[in-house]
This record gives structure tokens, sequence and C-alpha cells, in this order.
């Protein structure tokens, strides 16, 4: 899963396409332009797309820290719903501009797709904003209580001492910031939206991993946050011995001064509200859950597919998907025809589990990097356009492993000064099936999340909204899809590692008739774990995890298939009308140097190329 989306996916549920309706155009629509108006008048397009991001991004300091860029270093992004208003407004007068001052008549097809693409943005912006308290901000998902940590350590560098002056300063802001998050829970109480009961000890969890160490526990290891800081201090040569000592007492102090007071305030109102919270765990306990649902798939599928369709096709996948199994099973030799005893035996063989140590921790992390590695000699074969970006295999670290996914993907900086990394998480090894490390691998990585968004964010003469933006049916289904692609080119030569890959699209498939059963039929969640036990190979408890995972994101785990059988779709069209003319390399190249695109959007981009081909 991509975390950007992850995040991102539920908490920006405000900043992803959707279809608005779009103002008639001028009498210039009978009119023809040259060469040349059409050139200016795009350029010009560009440049006001680019204007508005650019001041979004000034608004937004996390943003710009993960983009690379040091302007606001200091600075937590606000999120208080006073800015989030003022946010509105400036989508509105965004908007509004838009349609005053561009005709797309006078626009070339990038910059039309781009004049599209943007409106329905703020369409969906504007028409969702009724729904920005049906989030959960704190979950053992995400929440500042685990990102603060999460993006100091691993976005926040310190080059020099101004660096090092801004992360503490951060630490100092941290008290602020989670008076802010706490208004917002408060906000969110009051209207009845509270996270289900299981939510609450993973946080508490998470917040008291954070306390513990020094400064916070005298005589203990340093704390994550300490040692994160004295590392990256003592690995600037430019700073004096000094001087850095006086730095590391001064982080020391804001641990204290501002880190310990924000998490003992959040952990003292997080166990009040706890006695409010209930075991219902559906979009539909909500205020207006059915409508908040349905918005929520629109979004994330961006499609207007209904609840009941995504779970109809989920069960179709589900038994499309254990034919080919079965056709698995008799490669290997299996002892019987009977899926759930395969399933059984995928799930407790020793032989498909690193040890539960730190040796197979290590081995792991070490195999992971070898997929990774003979991967990228293959790429030529599938793609036109390689990412420059590098990408980095890394455990996810102590603080958060014990709540955080499976796997997941952080973005590179745009400037080069931090590659992709793809998070594995090795705190339970008897979660983590080795038969399955491969399409993990290349789903996180390469040809997945790490091609698609390293991509975009490199294309030129492409408006930076473009290149920095996504939405969860193009990022996830791109990634899934990625999964699949190197069987083509002869990857998946152990049975089992087939079977792996198999594995996870049926995960994805489950996902459609689980999510919509939990959030649309009122399932329990014992009967969503039974689904999942009857249906796919996966663990108990990584079944629970993910189980918990839909309940606080609504439809965020639909994305994946629909968007990857989009892909798949209009590939099978393409290769129908083109024939012989057809290349798997173009047709990737067509898909991912657009930057992400809803599926209406993307199919018009698709069948252009075909067109122009033909």
């Amino acid at each position: 899963m991509n975390k950007l989306a992850l995040p991102v996916i539920f908490l920006s549920f405000l900043l992803i396409s959707s279809c608005g309706q779009r103002k008639e155009e001028s009498a210039e629509n009978n009119k023809t332009f040259s060469a040349e108006q059409i050139k200016a008048q795009s350029q010009k397009v560009n440049k006001f797309f680019d204007s508005i991001f650019d001041n979004e991004l000034s608004r937004d300091p996390q943003r710009q820290t993960r983009l690379g860029i040091k302007t606001d270093y200091d600075k937590w992004t606000d999120i208080s719903d006073e800015h989030d208003q003022k946010e509105l407004e400036f989508v509105k007068a965004d908007l509004e501009a838009l349609h005053k001052t561009f005709s797309m008549d006078m626009m070339d097809e990038q910059a039309k797709i781009s004049y599209r693409l943007f409106e329905k943005n703020c369409n969906e912006k504007i028409d969702n904003f009724k729904w920005r308290f049906h989030t959960y901000p704190v979950t053992q998902m995400e929440g500042f209580h685990s990102e603060v940590p999460a993006f100091l350590i691993n976005m926040h560098t310190i080059v020099n001492k101004a660096d090092a002056e801004a992360y503490i300063a951060r630490l100092s802001a941290v008290n602020a910031l989670f008076d802010q998050l706490i208004v917002n829970l408060k906000t969110r109480e009051a209207k009845n939206i509270i996270p289900p009961k299981f939510v609450f000890p993973y946080v508490i969890s998470d917040c008291k991993n954070i306390l513990s160490g020094e400064p916070f526990e005298k005589g203990k290891p340093a704390n994550a946050l300490l040692e994160d800081f004295t590392k990256k201090i003592n690995g600037v040569k430019e700073i004096d011995e000094a001087t850095k000592k006086e730095l590391i007492n001064k982080a020391n102090g804001a641990l204290l001064a501002s880190v310990k007071p924000a998490y003992e305030k959040l952990m003292t109102y997080w166990n009040e509200l706890e006695k409010k919270a209930t075991t219902d765990e559906g979009a539909w306990k909500l205020p207006d859950g059915d409508a908040f649902y349905d918005a929520a798939l629109k979004q994330t599928t961006t499609t207007k597919m209904t609840a009941d369709e995504i779970h109809e096709l989920g069960l179709k996948e589900v038994a499309r998907i254990h034919e080919e199994m079965k056709e698995i099973m008799k490669k290997v030799h299996f002892r019987n025809d009977n899926l759930t005893d395969f399933f059984d035996f995928m799930r407790t063989d020793i032989q498909f589990y690193y040890p539960n140590t730190k040796e197979g921790r290590e081995a792991y992390r070490v195999k992971a990097v070898k997929i990774i590695d003979d991967m990228k000699q293959q790429l030529p074969k599938l793609f036109v356009t390689l990412p420059k970006a590098s990408i980095e295999v890394k455990a996810v670290e102590p603080f958060r492993e014990k709540s955080a996914g499976g796997a997941f993907y952080e973005e590179p900086a745009l400037d080069g000064s931090r590659p992709g990394l793809y998070y594995i998480n090795l705190y339970d090894m008897t979660t983590q099936a080795n038969y399955q490390m491969e399409a993990l691998a290349y789903h996180e990585g390469i040809p997945g999340h790490h091609m698609q968004i390293a991509i975009a964010q490199e294309l030129k003469d492409m408006p930076k909204f473009r290149k920095n933006g996504g939405n969860t049916a193009y990022v996830e289904g791109w990634a899934l899809y990625s999964e699949r692609v190197p069987k083509e080119i002869g990857f998946y030569q152990d049975p089992y590692s087939d079977f792996g890959r198999l594995a996870m699209e049926l995960f994805r498939a489950a996902r459609l008739v689980v999510d919509t059963g939990i959030h649309r039929k009122k399932w329990s969640r014992e009967k969503a774990l039974k689904y999942f036990k009857d249906n796919t190979p996966d663990p108990e408890g990584d079944n629970l995890k993910e189980i918990e995972r839909y309940i606080v994101w609504p439809s965020q785990a639909t994305g994946y298939k629909i968007g990857m059988n989009k892909i798949l779709e209009l590939r099978e069209n393409a290769k129908k009308k083109l024939g012989s003319k057809f290349d798997i390399r173009e047709f990737h190249d067509v898909v991912i140097t657009s930057g992400p695109l809803p599926m209406d959007i993307l199919e018009d981009v698709v069948n252009a190329w075909v067109a122009k081909k033909l």
C-alpha cells in the first residue's frame, strides 16, 4: 500500500478527483486556432495550475518536507477546521478563475486533460467538504501520534545547524499540534463519530512507545526521536562538538517540555473517549453513514459502481482465482484437490516462513532487496520510461511496527535527496509468508508504487498537481497490476511463489466482498474473519489486521481490484484493436506518463493512443 495514499488515502478524502459538471464553453467553441495560439494558451494554463499548486504547498509545511523543500522546515501543517474552511474558499476561487480565464478549445491534448482533472479535483473537494468529519484522525493505522516520530525520523534530514534547529522547533511545537488534534477529536465526539473500541489499545500502546527511553525514562536507551536526532547531528561534520552537545540538550528539553505533555494529554483524553466507544464498526453507524459510504466508494474507485455491484464483482473474482489456484495445487502434487486443505497447508507449514528471530528478519530483508534488484534488470522489457530516483528496502521502525501494516511505500524527495522507501513490517514473521515476497516487492517497489510515483514526479512539461496527485483506484490498481506483469516475462518460476501472486490478488478480490459487507451489509467482524478464513490462505492474525484496517478506512480497500481490472480491460481492448501494432512497453508508457488519473480519463487517454496508432 502507498503510504502517501494512505495516508493520505483516507484523511485526504477531500483531495481526490470526482466527476464535476463542466461549465459551458464560450462562443470560442466555433473558432479555429493556430498552433501558436494553442501552444501559448496551454503554457498559460499550466502556469496557472502550477501557481495554485505552489500556493497550496506554501500552506502545507509537511508536504514541503516530503517533497524535499525546506521553506517551512520548522513548522507543522495547520490541521484546524478554520484552516480547512479557508482552503475550501481557495478551491472555489481557483475553480471560478479557471472557468473565467481559459477555454479548452485553445489547448493541446495534455492541457485539456489537466483542465478536466483540475476541475474534477475542485468539484470533489467542494462536494465532499460536508464529510470532512467522517474520518478518524487517530487510528491504529495512522494519526499524528505515530506520524510525528515517523515524519521526523524519515523525512526531516539534517545537513547543517539550521536543519537541526528546525527539528528542535518542530519538537517544541508538538504540544500545540496535539491541541489542534484533540479539538478535532472532540468535534467528532460531539457528532458521535468515535472510533470503534478495538482502536483504543493500539493507540495507547503506540503513545507509550514514544514516551519510552531517555529523556523520559532515566537510565534507559535513548528514545527513538532522541536517538534519531543525535545520530543525524553526529553525522554533520561542519558542526563542532560543543554545538552538537548544545543542540542535543535543546532537543532533550523540547522532548520533555513539549512532546511528553502532548502525548500525556492525548492519552488522558483518549482514555476518556474510550468509555463512549462501541463495538459497532461499519460506516453505517455514522450520521448519514450510507450516503457517506456511497461518496467514499465513488472517490476511491473513481467509478459509479454501487456497493452491491462491488460486492458481486468481488464474489465473482474470488471464484475465478480459486480455479487458477487449483492448477497450482496440481503442479505441486498436493495430497488432494481440497482448496481449504491447501490453504491450511500454506498457513502452517514452516517452510513458508522465516524464523521469528533477528536472523530471520534480516534474511527476509536481504531476499527482498534481491527481488527488487533482479526486477530492475528486466525493466527495459516492460517500459520505455524508467525512474531516476532509487529505492531502498527498510524495516518498519520498532516504535510503530506492532500497529503498522504489513508493507507500504514512501515517495522519494523531488530533489533526489531521499530515495523511495519500501517498508516491510518484520514485527511478527509468522504473518510474512515467504511465498508472497515476490508479489509484495513488485507491488510496493518496482514495477509498482516506486515506478509509478517516481516517474510521475519526474515528468517534464506537466503541471505539478498531476505529478504529485493520486487516487486509490489508479495508484493501487497500478500496483496490483504490477504484481501480475512480471509473470508475463518469466518471473514467479517457483509455483508456490506464483500461488503467492494469486493469493495477493485473491485477497484484493475478497476485500471487495468484506469492505462492502462491513460498511453496507452490517457484517460483524466474526463474519468478515470467517469469509477470509474460508476463502483465502492468509494467517488469521493477518486477516484480523486487514479487517481492522477496512473498518477505519471505509472504501479504501476497494480501489485495488477495481483499478487493476480497469487497466487490464484497457490493455485487452488495445490489443484487440491494434493487433501486431500493440507494444506492451508503449502501453505502460501511456498509462504511467500522464500522472495518476481517474479511470474515466485514463480510458480516454488510452483510447486516444490507440486511435493515433491506427
